[in-house]
């Protein structure tokens, strides 16, 4: 019986090879959830997306920050995004040499029922434990959260989307 992710260190800690497969797992839900959305937007397009849903219409250099990307990667992404009329272009009122991005209805739609399908996925997992154990992971889950802070690259407004 394997015990250890495919690629970890024989010698890792228990604690941190647990997250690292509690990590998978749940990008592996995160994967699944974009993915019943057939629109082939990847990882990191949804990203984008989540980010747009948060900030509304901005400019991609700001967008850029807060996900910390280049502008050049901010462009190749907004350009496959728009062709799927998941997102759209325009240009700010006080300075036209500003461009903007913003969620079109269907990519609003897109996320929002891939964050649903994410969350069923969640509380079918939850749904499986023990209610001590559910409050220990929600718990647990908030912590790790709170202190991951200076571990995690972070946008303007916090951690980035995922």
């Amino acid at each position: 019986m394997k015990t250890l992710p495919e690629g970890a260190p024989a010698d890792g800690r228990p604690d941190v090879l647990a997250l690292e497969m509690m990590t998978r797992a749940l990008i592996g839900i995160a994967l699944e959830a974009i993915s019943s959305e057939g629109q082939g937007v990847t990882l990191p397009q949804f990203r984008l997306l989540l980010a747009l849903e948060g900030l509304g219409r901005v400019s991609s250099s700001r967008l850029a920050a807060q996900l910390g990307l280049a502008a050049s990667a901010i462009t190749r992404m907004v350009d496959r995004l728009e062709r799927a009329e998941l997102v759209r272009r325009g240009t700010d009122r006080s300075n036209r040499s500003i461009v903007t991005v913003e969620l079109t209805p269907a990519g609003q739609r897109l996320v929002t029922r891939a964050l649903a399908h994410r969350h069923e996925r969640l509380a079918t997992v939850l749904d499986r434990m023990s209610p001590d154990e559910r409050e220990a992971a929600v718990r647990s889950a908030r912590q790790f959260a709170r202190l991951s802070g200076d571990a995690v690259a972070l946008g303007a407004a916090g951690p980035v989307p995922m």
